[in-house]
């Protein structure tokens, strides 16, 4: 992927209109799925994005023992094979930011796989505080 998916802190104004987009994108049957990035007050009128920053030397890759996490080499995004993982969560413990997160129900990881390489929570954020250059 030529593009880097990029998060701006000092542009975000806590609105969370990248969780409903991603929620929205990965819902199926016209629910809303589990948004794979989400928004933490951090002072007064300070919000910051928490999401996956697709690691050029990523840890939970490295980490896991079956290879259930590759990178996408078209859009550069990590993504999970829920066929092969073993549900270890050693990709959890070895990310360092604590971006991965799991289904309830499958105990898979999900984790942002920049839809494809055109994320939703960048393209509908008001305020340019995600963006891919």
């Amino acid at each position: 992927m030529d593009n880097t998916y990029v998060l701006i802190p000092r542009n975000c104004t806590g609105c969370r209109t990248c969780e409903l987009a991603c929620a929205m994108v990965k819902g199926e049957g016209g629910k809303l799925g589990k948004s794979r990035i989400r928004i933490h007050n951090v002072g007064k009128d300070r919000y910051m994005q928490m999401n996956c920053l697709q690691c050029v030397e990523a840890a939970c890759v490295k980490v896991c023992p079956v290879s259930a996490l590759c990178r996408n080499e078209a859009t550069g995004a990590i993504e999970v094979n829920g066929a092969r993982c073993i549900h270890c969560s050693l990709c959890a413990v070895a990310c360092p930011f604590g971006h991965m997160h799991f289904d309830e129900t499958s105990k898979v990881p999900q984790k942002c796989d920049l839809c494809g390489g055109d994320p939703a929570c960048a393209k509908f954020c008001p305020h340019q505080a995600l963006e891919v250059r």
